[in-house]
């Protein structure tokens, strides 16, 4: 199987990424709306559960919703952020999420809160989402060097996973001092911040000629083809998939579980959701050294299969104490997927033609991201019918098995993906 790795473009070493003022600032940037984003992320379903009484399928409900813009508007975002300034997309995005969650204290305020509003919120921000996220992984390479895009992911992941450790406890206490939809006011500002640090980048990537674009029919499914051709990213892209939906189906009901079978406390479901982050702020801050060790075409298939058993711990999960379990099986699994995605998505930003990245990964996110809200429904079908236990026994195997997909892969007799030259990208700063 013939992939293609990009070469160094100079024979020199390039500058560290701490010298690189862009990238200080949309790491900076990122850092602080993935805080907001965890801290919504117990705020949004304690404010369902506990404030407006919702059932545990209401509750799953928000996660679809949340998700669901992923199936409807990838395709689309993909032409929209190849054609477009990314840099000002990615800040109206952030300024229209800023607008909706800022509007849940108001309206909660007024004593007009509901369900129905919390949907449409949820729903609207997911949109934004999608096209800001399309727009965030096409802008990167063109920011940084080829040879520095592992570190760079590594760097951002580890500032998610880090927002992860603090955010959820951050975001139970909140709940707790000030009630689940004033915390929501704290979100709204992380989003402000990050729209800040994108209005000072100083690089530009072009946006794509309109000579250079194809009928629309041609654009929408340009990705799609690209990944087809490319046996290894099949493989990748069957595995997230798999993974993607079984693990949204636990998370649409893991809350709910916590509170109503473990009767853990607003503080101690943010608690577990910080133990979680450890492995992955572990790991990648390690990225680097275990792709050199593993190999970079090993070290995907050993990060989807080997955290598998510790997944076993979630649905094993006891009251009191015994709710870490449920920590320390998703510290397995934020492991697996800070090593996975860094890989990964590296390998997917390197053999991609620049002015076809925008659309590669608006079909990653199409097909990966929109069985989530999938997913979603099924966690709280499960839970439903089966009962939250049960769902989760389910929901963890089902997780485990993706590591199939690239296990019985090409990539199991490799070490390292072949490297041959690729396209320059546009500039690097």
């Amino acid at each position: 199987m013939t992939q293609h790795l990009l070469a160094p473009a100079e024979a020199t070493t390039p500058a560290p990424l701490r010298r690189s003022r862009d990238f200080g600032l949309l790491w900076g940037g990122q850092t602080v709306a993935e805080l907001g984003t965890r801290i919504s992320g117990v705020a949004v379903p304690l404010l369902a559960a506990d404030t407006l009484g919702a059932s545990v399928f209401q509750v799953s409900l928000l996660t679809f919703l949340a998700w669901l813009p992923y199936l409807l508007f990838s395709l689309p975002a993909g032409i929209v952020a190849d054609r477009v300034d990314q840099r000002r997309l990615m800040v109206a995005c952030d300024l229209g999420r800023a607008a909706l969650l800022l509007s849940v204290p108001v309206v909660a305020l007024v004593g007009r809160l509901s369900l129905p509003f919390l949907y449409a919120v949820v729903g609207l921000a997911g949109v934004l989402t999608v096209f800001f996220t399309v727009a965030y992984k096409s802008v990167l390479p063109r920011l940084v060097p080829a040879e520095r895009l592992l570190d760079a992911n590594a760097k951002l992941t580890i500032s998610q996973d880090s927002a992860e450790l603090v955010g959820p406890t951050i975001g139970g206490v909140l709940v707790g001092l000030v009630g689940a939809a004033k915390t929501f006011l704290a979100t709204g500002a992380t989003y402000l911040v990050s729209a800040v640090t994108l209005l000072l980048l100083r690089h530009r990537p072009a946006a794509r000629s309109a000579h250079a674009r194809g009928p629309l029919r041609a654009e929408l499914t340009g990705g799609l083809g690209f990944i087809r051709r490319q046996r290894i990213l099949l493989a990748i892209l069957a595995c997230t998939t798999t993974s993607n939906f079984f693990v949204m189906a636990a998370s649409s009901i893991e809350v709910v579980f916590m509170l109503r079978e473990l009767h853990a406390s607003p503080a101690l479901v943010g608690l577990v959701f910080s133990v979680s982050a450890v492995g992955g702020l572990v790991v990648g801050a390690l990225a680097g050294r275990l792709t050199a060790w593993l190999g970079s075409a090993r070290v995907i298939w050993v990060a989807m299969a080997a955290p598998g058993p510790l997944y076993l711990l979630m649905p094993l999960a006891q009251p009191g104490w015994g709710v870490l379990l449920y920590g320390i099986g998703l510290a397995a699994f934020s492991a697996n997927a800070v090593l996975f995605n860094v890989a990964s998505m590296t390998y997917r930003q390197q053999i991609t033609p620049p002015e076809l990245l925008g659309r590669v990964n608006a079909a990653f996110l199409w097909i990966c991201f929109g069985v989530i809200p999938l997913g979603a429904l099924l966690g709280g079908a499960l839970g439903s019918q089966l009962g939250l236990r049960p769902a989760l026994w389910i929901c963890v195997l089902g997780t485990w098995s993706a590591s199939l997909f690239v296990v019985c892969s090409p990539l199991r007799g490799m070490r390292d993906v072949p490297a041959a030259v690729a396209p320059v990208r546009d500039a690097v700063s």
